[in-house]
């Protein structure tokens, strides 16, 4: 209702800039943006308007937004849908919210969670819309594919390379282990490119808006091993399977990787065994000659499946 109270959780006081606004020419409203922090607000309507068209919000969405900032974005996604749930880190940004929307029709229907986004619990929501800090990008796309119930789709602004890595073919360059985890958990689609100079403070690289839609079902793939398997293979990504997977040894044999865990399921393998059984499982399958680079997600599955088959596991 009008004039309602805006719900805070976990909400700290801080401090608000003070005198370093007047000497920050990166500022709104007495604010001084930090961009060690990721902070860069949307400046551009026209670039929000577009967002919030691509992002397809029903009038009964919960929307989930990570790193709101002076709320630029979050009163376009409160004209368009049911609430809007905002989770900001900065205390001064969080009172600026406040400020902002309180005694207004959209205060009964903001809730801001001050707090790490990558540490708190995430209640339910419909749909993320999000500019997000940068620097949490990969660990925040893993939590959210991680939540549930799952979520209708995310529609997110990521640093341009990092998006084009989301979206990467095999055989495109930026191709890689990102590229495969995010496709088997989701549909990956580029929206728009956007220059820098939409924000405020500019950033020092482009950035694309990126439409994230979980996969209902999802694969029926254990996603730890899955990641073991992945994550050696891009390790020597342009090599061939049979020199990068031929070259690793058993869990725990000396002068092997940390992270890279292959294993029995007898565990009475020998090395030189264990060698030629990863051999034959990839001539079985035609992956010998074959590189990271080129498998398709349906490659990847169908060479997991083979080295299960034969008793080999990835953790």
């Amino acid at each position: 209702m009008a004039g309602g109270k805006i719900k805070r959780e976990k909400l700290q006081r801080g401090g608000r800039g003070g005198t370093a606004a007047a000497s920050n020419p990166h500022f709104q409203g007495g604010i001084p943006f930090h961009k060690s922090k990721g902070q860069h607000i949307l400046k551009n309507p026209l670039l929000v308007d577009s967002i919030i068209q691509k992002s397809g919000i029903k009038s009964t969405d919960i929307i989930l937004e990570i790193g709101p900032g002076t709320g630029n974005l979050t009163k376009k996604l409160l004209e368009a849908g049911k609430s809007v749930i905002a989770v900001e880190l900065d205390p001064r940004m969080v009172l600026e919210l406040e400020r902002r929307f309180q005694g207004t029709p959209y205060s009964s229907r903001l809730k801001v969670i001050q707090g790490d986004v990558l540490k708190c619990d995430l209640p339910y929501f419909d749909i993320c819309v999000a500019n997000i800090p940068y620097q949490i990008s990969s660990p925040l796309t893993f939590k959210l594919l991680s939540h549930r119930p799952l979520f209708r789709c995310a529609v997110i602004m990521f640093q341009r390379e990092f998006a084009m890595r989301l979206v990467a073919q095999p055989g495109d360059t930026l191709y890689c282990r990102l590229s495969v985890n995010t496709q088997l958990l989701a549909r990956v689609n580029h929206l728009l490119k956007v220059g820098r100079n939409n924000f405020r403070p500019p950033p020092k690289v482009d950035s694309s808006v990126v439409r994230i839609e979980p996969r209902k079902p999802l694969p029926p793939v254990n996603f730890k091993e899955w990641d073991g398997l992945v994550r050696i293979c891009f390790n020597r990504k342009n090599k061939t399977l049979g020199d990068t997977l031929g070259d690793l040894s058993m869990d725990g044999d000396e002068g092997k990787d940390d992270d890279e865990d292959m294993e029995m399921d007898d565990g009475e393998t020998k090395a030189s065994d264990f060698k030629d059984k990863v051999l034959d499982v990839l001539k079985l399958g035609g992956f010998e000659d074959k590189r990271a680079s080129k498998l398709s997600q349906a490659d990847f599955m169908h060479l997991l499946s083979l080295f299960n088959k034969a008793g080999i596991h990835f953790s």
